[in-house]
């Protein structure tokens, strides 16, 4: 395979379908500037490629792509470089656009992790492809920041009030659940992942669609935890305002209530705000324009004492404990 980005990404052509293998395994694959300039640079290199499909993988059983690499963005934000933050961002929706409109299939294998930017390489795809071990979500509002990489056009258009819920608590989902959402197309067990590619090249004229079909093992979307709480969902989640959402949580008085509560009372309020009115307003928007005005939100937000905060908290102290600009919703502007 191609070595680029200091080999953290890894790409060849074989026999009709191209491979792109994710290639930071210690950092669970989580993205830099390069990483997302070298796999924008070979999937342009590759649209006038006779391919069948190209296949996004990681190296890692532990993670497809654990997001973006949030650490250095908040690094760039205490040290006041701005460019090397918006460089970042601006590379990634680009990829996300990419993808979104690449003229061959392109077919991503999640076992592990794939949070935040991981979504973004995946969701924006035409077929997504889980694992026993799949775990999928958009955890930005518990780090000061808000669903971007597109979740602002996804995100609304899955079924009911499911994305608003997904946005605001970064709820962790499993394959059932994944499935049930339509955030993954297919289930195939982690030992049979090594074989999706090896048919797709042995299949050229089927449709991908079909070739993972025969790959498929026993759907696990009858087990989806999600599908069990739909109506608390979008009873509580569908309210046109945060507030009427809190209120709502805490007149159904269940477990599933509680623990959406305690996610909405550990987020930043800033956040929260963002993504109420971010998701709100991309269900009328095209995946450009939702990641055009993300672009211009992220300019803004990762320049916030919550966005600092909240990475410190989650991802360099760990200590878990972040302490937001506001207490509670509605005390404060937002970002402009």
């Amino acid at each position: 395979m191609t070595e680029t980005a200091a080999a953290d990404i890894l790409a060849d052509v074989h026999r009709g379908v191209g491979r792109i293998l994710l290639n930071r395994p210690k950092a669970l694959n989580a993205l830099t500037t390069d990483m997302v300039v070298a796999i924008d640079r070979v999937l342009a290199g590759w649209e006038h490629t006779p391919l069948s499909a190209v296949v996004l993988a990681s190296t890692s059983t532990k993670a497809f792509c654990a997001g973006g690499d949030i650490r250095t963005i908040r690094e760039h934000s205490l040290a006041g470089d701005a460019e090397a933050s918006e460089r970042f961002f601006a590379s990634e929706y680009r990829l996300n656009a990419r993808i979104a409109e690449y003229p061959v299939p392109v077919v991503s294998l999640i076992d592990g992790v794939c949070m935040g930017g991981g979504l973004g390489l995946s969701i924006h795809g035409a077929f997504r492809v889980v694992t026993e071990r799949a775990v999928l979500a958009m955890p930005e509002t518990a780090i000061g920041f808000f669903p971007d990489i597109g979740a602002s056009y996804f995100l609304p258009r899955l079924p009911g009030a499911i994305g608003m819920y997904l946005g605001l608590t970064g709820h962790r989902l499993d394959a059932a659940d994944a499935l049930y959402t339509g955030l993954a197309t297919h289930f195939v067990p982690s030992g049979g992942l090594d074989a999706v590619g090896e048919a797709l090249a042995d299949s050229p004229g089927d449709p991908v669609d079909l070739v993972l079909n025969r790959l498929s093992g026993p759907s696990p979307v009858a087990a989806s935890k999600l599908a069990e709480a739909r109506a608390d969902v979008d009873r509580a989640f569908g309210a046109p305002s945060l507030g009427e959402i809190e209120k709502r949580l805490r007149h159904l008085d269940t477990p599933w209530a509680a623990a959406a509560s305690a996610a909405l009372e550990s987020a930043s309020p800033q956040s929260l705000e963002i993504t109420h009115a971010l998701l709100a307003r991309g269900r009328q928007q095209t995946l450009r324009e939702c990641l055009d005005t993300e672009l211009a939100l992220a300019r803004t937000t990762i320049r916030t004492p919550d966005f600092v905060e909240g990475v410190r908290a989650a991802l360099v102290d760990r200590d878990r404990t972040p302490r937001w600009q506001r207490a509670s919703l509605g005390e404060g502007p937002l970002p402009s």
